[in-house]
């Protein structure tokens, strides 16, 4: 459809829809480029725009400074200097090309060998590269660019790679990935999500299969020995929450056939797609694995009682920012007589913590915003992607009182046992590496934290995209009105819209307001029914007249290509003529979403042939499913079609025609239908191509983004929906002063009522200039700021927690993976500490023995056993302890052997065996090379109570174990649990002590 002619553009307060509106890519002459020529640092939406020759002069000398800027950035030059790379890489590939796929494969082992040999990576990089170019070539029809040389280099390097979206930073993630699991430690490519490192796994691990690589993939639900095969693969894909946890998980284990991951060394090499998403809009949440802790469930619907009746502003106030509140004076007296309690911080009877949680789920957590219900539990919702998080829960007992608020049943309240934040995590990589497409504002806290510079890949075409100014309204109210006319004027000329929204509840007002004036649209959000339908809907939203609206683009994984992604097009032209003969049961809604709305879509052409064969395999279809007795259900008959058309995929039209003409009698139904897809998918391909051409000729995808961020860079992540690969496109960002951020932020939405009220007096009119923009750019610079705040007070936080973590770590993986002595040799170790403390807490070693507190060194000590040292030490009292003491200062030489001080109980003879033996000389040195002790006149028999004391106690045990009869193994495999399970729960102590120190810092 062919846009309309420009109107004079004349000041007019008219509503838009009656008039050609600025953003129009027909004029070349933006409203962006009358609003930079204009000498007010404001301007009305419909400001005279100057002459065509000034903006076109103002355009060139713009595009002039940019130029002059990148080439005096240290960007250019490092970028430059990766190019030496790329001319070797381009000069072996005519080379590469002429082997055939034996010798290409064979080229992983020389490779290999030549690593062996004493080569580094570097000296084999252009020649791997060139190789899994040609791979990628032949497996994939896809041949990298010399840009996307350079984001491999960038990423073999340990850098991050930042590329614009549709530049293909998957396909760059194979050469990084290749040429380091050529040394056999194991590459970690993490995705954001299950689907995304799926696909990948799939997709791009044909080109590894094909070289000779092994490539695994994690998802949910696998058992541990399909991660543990996955894991020991050349390369692995998973995503960052699996990663985390598995990590967790290990160092829970109780047993050695627990461990999935590579241990002794589980990191070598991670590649991280989506970086930005994952080290610093996750890095806010820690990770955990929880137990069950106290029995409180009780409470907290009596507590979200009381926060009902409680006001704010009267009984607490609340801090939008850190999402805080705090109760007045008035609000404890009423809280306490609610509850009837005199103080709501007793320690014996603790309602505070209850009350607090109560408020903060009343304020901060909404329904359809942080969380959705369903199938009566609060699942929430991911604020990044806007994807459902089931297997996720808030902490410290929040996620409790949204189901208390909700009426919800309440689920077991939890204690921490393990957690990492993906900072620490991914530190634990000896070589870290990340690729996005919006990093750059954040180098400095990359940089800052994980040594990582980020550098700016060019992009192979050059992006056309148009930024039109920021609009801001008074008001929410005309903000969506202009949103929905915005999108009607799009609309009316054929031109994919995509809305991002913040929240479900917004996105479905928006779609409510389309729906009055009979817009057909699509809707994407954390709902089951929108949900489910996502890649199908992102296919669709380049098409001619499309519009999507769409919760946090972010992390989406999908690229919206102009006239529709044939391939998913193909497969729901495949799956609409094939599944009512598959399966006679009809799709579940809330599991398969609603259907998307085509309403406005052209009808993709299918050709003659295409159409007979999609008729025969509807009928073989049906022959399958009555003659053979399969009653498929809905999910089954869609997982067949996938699995044909996976075979599609790795197979080429000639194969499958050679195997379809080896049937004598009836084709196979999953051939049949890969064949169907491939002729199908070739008419897609052409109707996509005219469509993309056409809607190309529109200005291509226009983005409308309806409030700001708290970052620059997630608004980036949206405007890169358009303008992919060069392809024309435009963004509009709108905002009202009654948006959330503005509030949080204490934004002196005054001052911008005011200058809004100065130009016009209809608040439904929007202000775009200087003064407007310099004020929300502030506001996001504040807010950044102040996250980075958080999130660096998080990293030290856990920095201390990261050197305790990794000794602790250590030490259970020693115990758990060391032989049985070893166990033997730690439960000695620490026989021996605990006597040691005894005698540390009693004695000073610049002290007459007179003088030390030997009564309570004695009763402690026969504690720690009970029976076992009591029927030795019965009877003895501390003048005979003081009297062995004396007289064993005065022997001027000691029997190591059989050492025993004099007159004293004699030490069961438990030391017998080399082993045993050494063990014992092992702890005499230990304690004689001991610094942490004073240096005094009486540290020498200081050292030797402590020889012997801890002797007797540790030939007590062994004396004991020996008499119970049971087997030398199994008693090693109790020691080992004993130890194993003592060290989890002091960590686990640990943990609560150390969250509730940064809660209490926090608050």
């Amino acid at each position: 459809m062919a846009l309309s002619p420009a109107l004079p553009n004349t000041f007019s307060t008219t509503k838009r829809f009656h008039q050609r509106p600025a953003f129009l890519p027909t004029n070349p002459i933006s409203n962006f480029s009358s609003y930079c020529s204009s000498s007010s640092s404001w301007s009305l939406r419909y400001r005279y725009s100057p002459k065509p020759t000034v903006a076109s002069l103002k355009e060139n000398l713009g595009r002039l400074k940019k130029n002059w800027s990148d080439f005096t950035s240290l960007n250019y030059w490092v970028v430059r200097d990766y190019y030496h790379l790329v001319s070797a890489v381009n000069a072996l590939e005519p080379q590469i090309q002429r082997l055939s796929d034996e010798q290409l494969t064979a080229k992983t082992e020389e490779f290999r060998r030549r690593l062996r040999q004493g080569e580094t990576l570097a000296d084999i990089q252009a020649e791997a590269f060139a190789v899994v170019r040609e791979a990628a070539r032949r497996k994939l029809g896809m041949r990298h660019f010399d840009v996307q040389i350079v984001g491999g280099a960038v990423l073999h390097d340990g850098s991050i790679a930042e590329m614009k979206t549709g530049e293909g930073k998957t396909l760059v993630s194979t050469l990084a990935a290749y040429l380091n699991a050529l040394t056999g430690e194991g590459v970690h490519v993490v995705t954001v999500n299950d689907y995304l490192a799926q696909r990948d796994a799939e997709w791009m691990g044909r080109v590894h299969r094909f070289l000779g690589l092994s490539v695994g993939l994690i998802q949910r639900g696998m058992k541990s020995e399909e991660r543990r095969s996955n894991y020991n693969c050349d390369i692995t894909y998973t995503n960052n929450s699996e990663l985390g946890f598995d990590y967790l998980r290990d160092n829970l284990a109780g047993n050695n056939g627990q461990l999935v991951m590579r241990w002794p060394k589980p990191f070598h090499f991670a590649i991280v797609d989506e970086v930005d998403s994952v080290l610093i809009d996750e890095g806010r949440n820690p990770l955990l694995i929880s137990g069950e802790a106290s029995k409180d469930a009780a409470r907290y619907p009596v507590a979200a009682k009381v926060a009902d009746l409680l006001i704010q502003g009267l009984h607490y106030n609340v801090e939008l920012k850190d999402n805080s509140v705090e109760l007045t004076e008035e609000g404890i007296a009423l809280a306490e007589m609610a509850l009837e309690t005199n103080d709501l911080w007793d320690e014996n009877d603790p309602w505070a913590r209850f009350v607090m949680n109560a408020l903060k789920a009343k304020e901060f957590y909404r329904q359809d915003v942080q969380y959705i219900v369903r199938n009566g539990k609060a699942l929430i919702i991911n604020e990044l992607t806007g994807r459902v998080e089931e297997k996720r829960r808030w902490s410290e007992g929040i996620h409790q009182a949204v189901e208390a608020k909700e009426g919800l049943k309440i689920q077991a309240d939890s204690v921490v046992v393990a957690q990492i934040t993906y900072q620490s995590l991914f530190k634990l990589y000896p070589k870290l590496s990340g690729m996005t497409g919006t990093a750059k504002t954040e180098e400095k806290e990359f940089l800052k934290m994980f040594q990582m510079p980020v550098i700016e890949v060019p992009t192979n075409l050059p992006n056309i995209r148009k930024d039109l100014p920021i609009q801001a309204f008074a008001t929410a109210r005309g903000k969506w009105e202009n949103v929905r006319e915005e999108v009607e004027y799009m609309f009316r000329q054929g031109r994919p819209v995509l809305v991002g929204t913040t929240s479900v509840e917004n996105s479905e007002y928006l779609s409510d307001l389309l729906k009055e004036r009979k817009i057909p649209h699509n809707v994407l959000n954390a709902r089951p029914k929108y949900a489910a339908r996502e890649a199908e809907i992102v296919a669709q939203a380049g098409r001619k007249y499309a519009i999507t609206i769409s919760t946090n683009m972010a992390g989406r994984g999908t690229d919206i290509i102009l006239g529709g992604n044939p391939k998913m097009l193909a497969k729901e032209v495949i799956e609409d003529s094939l599944l009512s003969f598959l399966t006679q049961e009809a799709p579940n809604v809330e599991i398969d979403g609603d259907p998307i709305s085509q309403k406005s879509l052209s009808k993709i052409k299918i050709g003659p042939s295409s159409l007979a064969l999609l008729a025969k395999t509807a009928l073989l279809a049906k022959y399958v499913s009555k003659s053979e007795g399969k009653g498929w259900t809905y999910e089954e008959a869609k997982t067949m079609i996938s699995e044909s058309i996976e075979m599609s995929q790795s197979m080429s039209m000639q194969d499958l025609e050679n195997l379809l003409a080896e049937q004598s009698d009836m084709y196979p139904l999953g051939p049949t239908i890969a064949y169907a897809y491939l002729l199908v998918l070739k008419d897609c391909e052409a109707h996509c191509y005219n469509e993309g051409s056409e809607v190309k000729r529109l200005g291509g995808l226009h983005v409308i983004g309806t409030s700001l961020h708290e970052s620059r860079r997630i608004d980036n992540q949206l405007r890169g929906r358009a303008g992919r690969q060069g392809d024309p496109g435009s963004t509009r960002f709108m905002v009202s002063l009654q948006d959330e951020m503005f509030q949080k932020f204490n934004f002196d939405t005054e001052w911008a009522v005011r200058l809004i009220s100065k130009i016009t007096n209809d608040e439904d009119i929007p202000i775009e200039g200087n003064a407007i923009v310099k004020q929300l750019l502030a506001l996001q610079i504040n807010a950044e700021k102040y996250f980075f705040g958080i999130r660096k007070s998080l990293v030290e936080f856990d920095e201390v927690l990261e050197v305790q973590r990794k000794h602790v770590y250590d030490l259970r993986q020693l115990i758990l993976t060391d032989d049985s002595e070893s166990c033997s040799h730690h439960i000695f170790q620490y026989m021996q500490a605990v006597v040691d403390e005894i005698v540390f807490g009693n004695v000073d070693t610049l002290k007459h023995p007179s003088s030390w507190n030997l009564g309570k060194l004695l009763h402690e000590f026969i504690g720690l056993a009970g029976k076992i040292l009591n029927d030795s030490f019965a009877g003895l009292t501390k003048e005979a302890l003081l009297d062995s003491l004396e007289k064993q200062h005065e022997l001027s030489s000691i029997e190591i052997d059989s050492f025993s001080l004099p007159n004293m109980p004699m030490p069961p003879n438990a030391f017998r065996g080399i082993r045993r033996k050494s063990s014992s000389l092992k702890r005499w040195l230990a304690i004689f090379t001991d610094d942490s002790m004073k240096n005094g006149r009486y540290k020498g028999i200081t050292n030797l109570l402590r020889k012997y004391l801890g002797d007797f106690l540790i030939a007590s045990y062994l004396d004991v174990v020996q008499e119970s009869g049971y087997d030398d193994a199994y008693i090693k495999e109790i020691e080992r649990a004993v130890l194993l399970k003592t060290l989890d729960c002091f960590w686990r102590d640990h943990l609560v002590n150390m969250n509730r120190l940064s809660s209490a810092e926090s608050t």
